[in-house]
């Protein structure tokens, strides 16, 4: 304000002078100029201050733009990369060791950076594989000799999973056009392997692929494989004998659950279950075949119980008959009820056991509660078709 003040006596002074009145129609329009000027610098003045200083009403800004978030990846695809050893063009790979370790092992201990896989080794590994034979020691006779993509990954899983009875319906998805056999450009489609020859590619079509794959061969593959990873769980927790101890076959029983109970499932394998019996391995396997067809038997539970009522032994040796057809030995079912028996009843929870062999069916990779293994399936059928859609997005085979 003072400034403006010392402009007006300034102006009056002027216009007051006789000399300025002689000559006031000369300043007259110098005058106007004059006062117009300052106006106009305060303006100029007022407006710089404010913008500089405080946000305009009618300003408007360009939005910022976020960058998306990095995709989460599955606990199958971290797995995956865990324990995969090799690396072909920038894509990681599992060996077939590396498969069996995945399944086996809760945390991959490798001390060395993965492998760079060179020509003459991708060479070598598809004539290895063409040549392998048939046999529950196909993937330990492999060894590091070959070459595992995440999408056969997630199909070997599902395998491992599988009931006997579900293995044609698992040929027949692989066979599109129903002719009764698999040809490499079928496999291809359903399994959306990129442009890499891989162990399976080599071992199903041979090294050139113009092999077709029937059913009693793919049957008889899925068979040896549940078998091996079996044979070699089993002599894992049996520290290589021919008989796991009934403790040693509870905590395989308990390897890869994380539920409220497991304290209490311990002191039970503690306190009711006695050293020095064994469980032999056709007993094992007898009881991972159960476990493989945990659907039917919650199913025929309903049939032979009321719904979340604890079942006695006989009512449970029935539920297994139907479900598979086979029997569990005495053994077995003894160390199971004694370890999932939570009050002393002699019974035991239909519904915590299922969702503890829920966990040790999938080794960790747990999915919704409520899906079951019908949702482990879903799951691992929607993750291979979106690693198909990122590999052809990144040049893959087109198919």
């Amino acid at each position: 304000m003072a400034s403006w003040g010392k402009v007006a006596a300034l102006l009056r002074g002027v216009l007051r002078s006789p000399r300025s009145l002689k000559t006031f129609a000369q300043y007259r329009t110098v005058g106007r100029g004059i006062v117009a000027s300052v106006i106009g610098t305060g303006v100029v003045c007022y407006y710089r201050y404010h913008v500089n200083n405080r946000t305009l009403p009618f300003a408007v800004y360009a939005k910022e733009e976020k960058e998306d978030a990095a995709p989460q990846m599955s606990a199958r695809k971290i797995r995956f990369i865990q324990f995969a050893s090799v690396v072909h063009e920038e894509e990681p790979y599992m060996t077939p060791r590396d498969f069996l370790f995945s399944v086996m092992l809760e945390k991959v201990d490798r001390k060395l950076q993965k492998r760079v896989l060179t020509k003459q080794d991708m060479n070598g590994m598809l004539v290895a594989a063409s040549k392998a034979r048939a046999g529950n020691d196909l993937f330990r006779n492999l060894g590091d000799n070959g070459l595992i993509s995440y999408t056969e990954y997630l199909f070997l899983l599902s395998i491992l999973t599988k009931p006997r009875t579900g293995f044609d319906i698992a040929f027949k998805m692989l066979d599109i056009d129903g002719n009764e056999h698999v040809d490499k450009k079928e496999f291809l489609k359903v399994r959306a392997v990129m442009c890499v020859n891989t162990t399976l590619q080599a071992y199903f079509f041979g090294r050139k692929g113009d092999n077709k794959l029937q059913y009693k061969d793919f049957s008889r593959f899925m068979e040896d494989l549940q078998a091996e990873v079996q044979e070699m769980e089993f002599l894992q927790f049996s520290k290589g004998m021919d008989t796991m101890r009934r403790e040693d076959f509870a905590e395989w029983l308990l390897h890869y659950t994380n539920a409220e109970d497991n304290e209490v499932y311990w002191e039970n394998m503690r306190k009711k279950i006695p050293a020095g019996q064994s469980i032999t391995f056709d007993e094992f396997k007898a009881f991972c075949l159960f476990t493989n067809n945990l659907e039917d038997f919650a199913f025929s539970m309903k049939m032979v119980t009321e719904a979340n009522r604890p079942v006695g032994m006989a009512q449970f040796k029935r539920a297994v008959k139907i479900a598979t057809g086979h029997e569990l030995s005495e053994n077995v079912l003894d160390t199971v009820f004694k370890l999932f028996d939570m009050d002393g009843d002699n019974c035991l929870s239909h519904k915590e056991f299922i969702g503890v062999m829920n966990d040790r069916v999938l080794r960790g990779l747990k999915v919704q509660p409520q899906n079951g293994i019908s949702g482990y399936w879903k799951c691992v059928k929607r993750e291979t078709l979106k690693a198909a859609q990122e590999a052809l997005g990144d040049g893959g085979c087109p198919i």
